[in-house]
């Protein structure tokens, strides 16, 4: 049983940079970087700054991570390294290749906040946050008098506004002194200090198991903080950013003209103190337009002198100066004068010079090129000038906007007349002197002791990069106008590090140490614009006092990408989310499902799994203290819904002090001055005071318990997805929304009927639609209405922030249905046998109203649920909770599935685990096919496991397959009583599975998509594991890949309806048995194995001899098979004729003997058996039942012709060395439409001289590239497309194998024979297999190697070379040509016959191969320089054209799989042999291209690895999906390594 720890994967990709996506993880989880597949094999480094047990946090701080690879095997798909999770914060990772920084990104750990005097745990999801201003808290002592309505209405959380000295202006977020607590606190017998705040915020979190917040305000001061006065470099000031001076100058500019307008010294030309209207504001603009930019020519600032520069150019030339470009692409360009003067920018001189060069050096010259150099100085000030007024264009558009916004605009401020106190505009700069002329004033910008206190107001820019700082150089934010600018408060310049600012930053840093030293955490003020670096610097500070700091703020980026930097780099907690930005109900809703929850019903996830990007942990608020009134905005009615639809999300939730009084105006940060009510639960209350009579207040309370108990509880689904239960608009008023609990599936239902519009205007209807609740009401948890009472109408308090007296609200909770008013009854339906759905019908849900139901299954379904769970706790201790003891199980499930697995052999997994639609249809089946879908790949349980895989990350409930699970039991049935018509132990398997069944068929339709995954999932685990416990040390030690890529043994090897082999000798020991349904006799019933899915698995066409024995090696003699592997080499030797085996096995009887490399690859394959199975060497004394003794027997029942392997082995050498001639049986179209009569002749046999093997004809394909052309338009039919007639390069190697191999049993008296014979001259003489070896041994490279020397006398056909250094893909054949093409072949010959290579041109050869033929997965067929390549392969295309009409160029360029497990292979063996260095760079290519099959066997739904791609590794459609042979030398090269 997997053990409590969760852990994440984190895939690691080359050049991926994820600094914008976030990665969330708990404290206690482990995280594992595992290297993605282009960097597997590679030497990869990874880094992070999360700190090592017992160290520090040091940002800047990092530390390389060690790797671990769980089974030491040299591939890396299980190399990991890891950092278990036991801080909060904000952390960076970041890996290199070699000494490349090659991609990176961050992990953000969540606090975990503690509350209470027993200082237990509070969810981040149960946080219930209320926000006060801190200056209507009044004096001290006061307020615990005034928080105290937050502990009593169940607020678990209380963010204070800054509670520091406030500025002149009163704002909340304009501080004075950031290290003193604001003087208001204290009265004249105690001063308020941060040791008694410290106190009361730990009594609150003590007592009142309440957490405090506060703000920290980094990006801005008060205009009058006294340490600015003292340090002005602290600012953005004219002297420190000289570039701010033109910005400033308009400034005062349109300071000037506020006094004129405020005077009525403008009303002349049409602008009078009140602007009302557009004539107004167009009159203003001409104002500025012509009377002010022509006065302040701000152009100047970025010009240059032209006749002081033209002076100095004419000095430069007299003197003789001449200067040659050294970049002709550098042109003369001006350069800005950093201290930004009039006319004081230059241009560089030299550029100059060496742009303009007189043609002599008389003087008419000089003074023509300094006509040039004028000309080309006024072009460029006329570009500055142009600059320039569209920045005054956009100045003047941003300076009406915010009149109008201000002044004349519905929904704004209505400012009222123009005067010093609401100048025309707010003014942008500081200016601490005597005012003066605008011509007087600017003379100051220039004397540093002046122009260090003309500072830059901060702000916001409306839609402006929040990465950038708009009032560094290079911003024109202030020239513009842009900023909506505060202007009680100096925007701070910190510089880029410590040093650049040093009281600044050491202020700061002291100010937020006071703030972690006494609250548990802070909001981050006008995040988006505070610096991200200075941000990171005081949070790193504040961590370090407390650790677990819950980081709040609120962002308007309006793009997650960039909020996700602000949360990475920050480590911000969660993000303040508002509902007030919802424009309707539905709106109101959606927001619900976004901000956090899953779907209903969800799949059970592994603790093991990737880590998948998240989005930031929301802090969903009602309304934030910056958002207009909700009453003003929608209606008093609207607060309760509201605030209910808020508090059913899976997150953390909040409000602002007000907004549950009801109060029906914005409480300004700036302007409010009265004090909170404070709490009297007594029935009658005075002024300044409230209790649960007061607006909502009492609806609060219970919305936040329920809130906070949903979170505990874990109910953490808020939604599904295609079930009846669901996040239901009911209609465009009536939102309800479900919680939901995995574990004990409880529900609770809220629903909420908005008042978006005021009901006493807007027409609400009365007719209410009923509701349908599936299961069972257990009680209405509360409802609630808003309702109106007599009372006076409101008047605002002078003194106390007061609400509408003349609302409240009815409240009941916990009552039966019955009971409730809102309710006009309550009908029981069933909508399913087990499915039982309640019918509310509504009286009174009239707007304003919640109810809110708590919901249980049916007793019946909840007894099936948790029975469910009691038999999955076998598989997860996940399923513990709300597990129910089956005192009346089926005896079946009283045995653990283990124990019923463990019964199952591997071919009895093939039927529990694939079997695909043909193997299916064989046995009378099929696989299932879903509606509106597709059929499943298999029908055993891989076909749903990889449908499944795809859904359950994503909880993908509205996928088809989910449908028709909720649709009715017909998958669920299909799965079972498919293994229970098989019998034995599968059938086992099927009971098993019925009896869980029995219990999902009880519970409500909508959850069992979870359960019937949890039930496969533990099966299907628990027989893969079964799996490799039957197969070999290799495997059962293996790496996931190994295992995975085992199991195509299990998915192609099995026993069907009908046995594919013939039958073995009955003198064979171990052949199983079994009783046939039909005759009732006795059968064999071997394993056989399909070349590949799903076009050959069944029938005739599913066992081929040259497949069968390439694949056999990996797939039964690497995982252990060793029996099965026994039986089917004999069985294929039971076959042999004319020296063959077959290449199409048919049962024998069927046989087509029309290739002649089969019998090579089985010889080569009974060498390795021989090797790598225990005793191997008794298979050669094995008896095998001879189908044709003779060539022309009739085929023979098992056991009437028994010959020892060894014999038959013999029989084939012979026959090749006497030369094998025949005409296939039955030639003609009954056997083969498309081939011409000539291919039917098959010959073989050894060049007597050479010794190599050969064979073939132009008419015919022996080799496994064996495409017949098919197509009578393009005149191909019959003709092979790769004859490869003459000595095909892999026979020779595979010939010379075996040859070597009997030449050592022979000296060893294993094998009795000590070579063939032949006659010669009459005798009758012996060709020893130490003679043979020999002769290939002599002839191979010489024959073979296409030298680079190209007077080699070895080479017949110099004429055809086009590659040197390769080794040729045959010799001999009828097309000359064809020997020289460059084929993936020869690397065959390299791996079972090495010694006929010399290593060196070997290495050569393999690299031209590498360059030329190697794909992503597999090997081009053919060289793509010559001239008949086509990379794609299309088998239905019929064209004219003769080269790949219907897949001709089936191996002419497609990449087949299976011949890159010789190509690693082979490159292993020899850069063994060429040295250490070669052999560490093979490794680790070869590692590489493997991760790219492990991808495609994980992501392919057949789980498998196909026959060929198209070119570059493109999906080729008519490919096999899994094919043996290429998973098959997948699991050798590992096995090699």
């Amino acid at each position: 049983m997997p053990g409590a720890k969760e852990t994440r994967l984190l895939h690691l990709g080359e050049m991926e940079k994820l600094d914008k996506t976030l990665f969330r993880l708990e404290q206690g989880f482990e995280l594992q970087f595992r290297l993605g597949p282009t960097l597997q094999g590679k030497p990869v480094t990874v880094y992070t700054n999360y700190p090592a047990s017992g160290e520090v946090f040091d940002r800047h701080k990092f530390r390389t991570l060690s790797w671990h690879n769980p089974t030491g095997k040299e591939d890396d798909s299980d190399k990991y390294c890891k950092l278990d999770l036991q801080i909060s914060g904000s952390y960076q990772y970041y890996f290199s290749l070699g000494n490349e920084k090659s991609g990176g990104g961050y992990i953000v750990v969540d606090p975990v906040l503690h509350v209470g005097a027993d200082n237990h745990v509070l969810p981040l999801d149960c946080v219930t946050l209320q926000t006060y201003l801190a200056k209507c808290l009044g004096p001290f002592h006061e307020w615990e008098d005034r928080l105290k309505v937050a502990r009593e209405t169940g607020y678990n959380m209380i963010h204070f506004t800054p509670l520091q000295t406030l500025g002149l202006s009163r704002s909340c977020y304009s501080l004075a002194d950031q290290l003193e607590v604001n003087p208001e606190f204290s009265n004249h017998n105690k001063k308020c200090t941060w040791s008694d705040i410290g106190a009361l915020v730990e009594k609150l979190k003590n007592e009142w198991n309440m957490l405090c917040i506060t703000d920290v305000v980094y990006n801005h001061t008060a205009t009058n903080s006294e340490w600015l006065r003292i340090h002005p470099e602290c600012g953005y000031n004219l002297v420190n950013s000289p570039h701010l001076k033109p910005a400033w100058v308009l400034d005062r500019a349109l300071w000037h003209l506020t006094g004129m307008v405020a005077d009525g010294k403008c009303i002349a030309k049409g602008v009078p103190p009140l602007i009302e209207n557009d004539q107004h504001l167009n009159c203003l603009r001409k104002i500025i337009y012509e009377d002010i930019y022509p006065k302040l020519k701000l152009w100047e600032f970025f010009q240059v002198d032209v006749n002081k520069a033209v002076q100095q150019f004419k000095t430069l030339l007299t003197q003789g100066k001449m200067v040659t470009k050294s970049d002709p692409n550098e042109h003369l360009e001006i350069v800005q004068d950093p201290d930004y003067r009039r006319l004081g920018c230059t241009v560089d001189m030299n550029i100059a010079l060496a742009t303009f060069i007189p043609h002599s050096n008389g003087p008419a010259a000089i003074e023509e090129c300094c006509n040039w150099f004028r000309k080309r100085i006024e072009e460029l000030n006329a570009e500055q000038y142009r600059q320039t007024t569209h920045h005054q264009e956009q100045a003047v558009n941003c300076l009406v906007g915010t009149v109008v916004y201000e002044r004349i605009a519905c929904h704004g401020p209505k400012l009222g007349p123009i005067s010093r106190k609401h100048p025309l505009v707010t003014r942008y700069f500081t200016y601490p002197f005597e005012e003066l002329t605008v011509e007087e004033e600017e003379t100051m910008i220039h004397q540093p002791d002046k122009a260090c206190y003309f500072m830059a107001h901060n702000g916001w820019v409306m839609g402006d990069d929040p990465l950038r700082n708009f009032a560094e150089p290079g911003s024109n934010v202030y020239l513009r106008r842009e900023l909506i600018c505060w202007g009680d408060s100096v925007k701070l310049r910190y510089g880029n590090k410590p040093e650049d600012c040093p009281y600044l930053w050491a202020h700061m840093k002291k100010y937020t140490e006071i703030t972690a030293k006494y609250f548990h955490g802070v909001r981050l003020d006008n995040c988006h614009s505070t610096p991200i670096h200075v941000a990171e610097y005081m949070l790193d500070t504040a961590r370090k006092l407390r650790a677990d700091l819950y980081v709040v703020a609120e962002l308007f980026t309006g793009n997650e990408e960039l909020d996700n930097i602000f949360v990475n780099r920050l480590g911000i907690t969660s993000l303040i989310r508002e509902a007030m930005t919802a424009y309707n109900s539905h709106e109101e809703g959606r927001l619900v499902y976004r901000f956090g929850g899953e779907p209903v019903g969800s799949f059970v996830q592994p603790r093991l799994r990737p880590l998948m990007p998240a989005i930031a942990h929301a802090l969903f608020m009602d309304i934030t203290h910056d958002n207009e009134c909700p009453i003003q905005h929608r209606s008093a009615y609207d607060a309760l819904p509201s605030a209910m639809i808020v508090s059913m999300a899976c997150c953390a939730t909040g409000s602002t002090k007000g907004y549950d009084e009801l109060v029906p105006h914005q409480i300004s940060v700036v302007s409010e001055e009265r004090f909170y009510a404070k709490w009297n639960p007594a029935a009658h209350l005075t002024s300044g005071e409230v209790n649960f009579q007061t607006g909502i207040l009492a609806g609060r309370l219970a919305i936040n318990r329920l809130h906070q108990e949903l979170g505990a509880k874990g109910f953490n689904q808020a939604r599904s997805e295609g079930s009846t239960v669901y996040v239901d608009q009911v209609d465009e008023d009536i939102v309800a929304v479900t919680r939901h609990c995995p574990n004990t599936h409880q529900s609770v239902v809220a629903v909420c009927r908005t008042a978006f519009r005021d009901p006493k205007t807007s027409f609400y209807s009365k007719e209410v639609p009923e509701m349908c609740i599936p299961g069972k009401i257990d009680e209405v948890v509360l409802e609630a209405r808003t309702i109106e009472r007599s009372a006076s109408p409101y008047k605002k308090d002078l003194h106390f922030i007061n609400g509408l007296p003349n609302f409240t609200m009815e409240l009941r909770e916990h009552i039966q249905i019955k009971d409730s008013k809102i309710i006009k009854q309550a009908g029981t339906a069933i909508k399913g046998p087990n499915e039982f759905v309640q019918e509310i019908e509504f009286e009174r849900l009239t707007p304003g109203s919640v109810i809110v139901f708590r919901v249980s299954l049916d007793p019946k379904a909840q007894e099936a649920v948790g029975i469910l769970r009691n038999h999955l706790i076998q598989f997860s201790s996940h399923f513990k909770s709300g597990s129910l003891p089956d005192d009346h199980s089926a005896p079946i499930l009283k045995t653990p599935f283990s124990s019923i697995a463990s019964k199952l052999t591997l071919a009895e997994l093939n039927q529990v685990l694939y079997r695909c639609e043909a193997e299916e249809q064989e046995d009378g089946g099929g696989c299932y096919n879903i509606p509106n879908w597709s059929p499943l790949k298999y029908a055993g349980l891989q076909g749903l496991m990889s449908v499944m895989a795809d859904i359950r990350p994503k909880n993908d409930l509205g996928h088809p397959f989910c449908d028709n699970l909720r649709s009715g039991d017909w998958m669920i049935d299909y799965v079972s009583n498919r293994l229970i018509s098989r019998a034995g132990a599968c059938a086992e398997v099927g009971k098993w599975l019925k009896a869980m069944f029995v219990y999902l068929k009880r519970i409500p339709r909508y959850l069992i998509p979870c359960y019937f995954d949890a039930i496969l999932v533990g099966a299907y685990t628990t027989l893969l594991d079964m799996g490799w416990h039957q197969m070999s040390s290799f495997v059962q030690n293996g790496s996931t890949f190994v295992k995975h890529l085992s199991l195509g043994s299990i998915q192609l090897c099995g026993i069907g309806k009908y046995s594919s082999l013939p039958d073995l000798s009955p003198s064979l020991h171990d052949v199983p048995y079994r009783l046939n349904e039909i005759t009732n006799q006795k059968e064999q019933c071997c394993v056989s194995l399909a070349a590949g899915l799903p076009h050959f698995s069944s029938g005739i066409f599913r066992s081929w001899g040259r497949d069968t024995f390439i694949a056999l090696r990996g797939l039964m003699l690497v995982t252990g098979r060793y029996l099965e592997a026994r039986n089917i080499i004999l069985a294929y030797a039971g076959t042999l004729r004319h020296g063959l085996i077959p290449n199409l096995l048919g049962g024998g009887t069927h046989a087509r003997y029309n290739c002649r490399d089969a019998v090579w690859w089985w010889l080569q394959c009974i060498q390795e058996y021989c090797k790598i199975v225990p005793n191997g060497l008794d298979i050669l004394r094995c008896p095998v039942s001879r189908m044709y003794p003779r060539d022309d027997s009739p085929p023979q029942p098992a056991g009437t012709v028994d010959q020892p392997l060894y014999e038959v082995i013999q029989e084939a050498m012979q026959r090749h060395m006497e030369g094998i001639n025949f005409r296939e049986r039955n030639a003609g179209p009954q056997i083969d439409q498309k081939m011409r009569d000539e291919g039917f002749n098959v010959t073989a046999g050894i060049d007597h001289e050479t010794g190599f093997v050969f064979g073939g004809n132009r008419f015919n394909c022996g080799t496994w590239m064996d495409k017949m052309g098919e197509s009578d338009r393009a005149r191909n039919t019959g003709i092979p497309a790769t004859p490869r007639d003459g000595s095909a390069v892999e026979m020779v190697g595979l010939c010379k194998s075996t040859v070597r191999w009997l030449m050592d049993l022979s000296r060893k008296n294993i094998f009795p024979f000590r070579g063939v014979t032949v006659k010669r001259h009459g005798k009758e003489e012996i060709i020893t297999y130490d003679e043979w070896d020999r002769k290939i041994q002599g002839h191979f490279e010489k024959l073979f190697f296409v030298s680079e020397n190209p007077a080699d006398p070895n080479e017949k056909h110099p004429d055809l070379v086009h590659k040197r250094g390769i080794y040729k893909d045959s010799y001999g054949a009828s097309s000359p040509w064809c020997d020289y093409q460059l084929r993936p072949n020869f690397p065959i010959a390299m791996v079972v016959a090495p010694e006929l290579f010399t290593p060196e041109r070997a290495w050569k050869a393999l690299q031209i191969v590498e360059e030329k033929l190697l794909g992503p997965l597999g090997m081009k067929t053919l060289d793509p320089d010559d001239m008949v390549y086509c990379g794609v392969y299309d088998n239905v295309l019929d064209n004219d054209n003769y080269n790949v009409a219907k897949g001709f160029n089936y191996h002419q360029g497609p990449e087949w799989l299976w011949p890159i497990g010789y190509f690693l292979r082979a490159k292993l063996y020899f850069s063994r042999l060429i040295g250490p260095e070669i052999y560490a760079k093979t490794v680790v290519m070869i590692k590489n291209i493997l991760s790219r099959h492990y991808v495609h066997l994980e992501r392919s739904s057949w789980k498998g690895l196909p026959e060929l791609t198209n070119e570059n590794g493109q999906y080729c459609p008519f490919s096999c999906e899994t094919q043996a042979w290429s998973i098959g030398v997948i699991l050798e090269i590992l096995y090699d390594m």
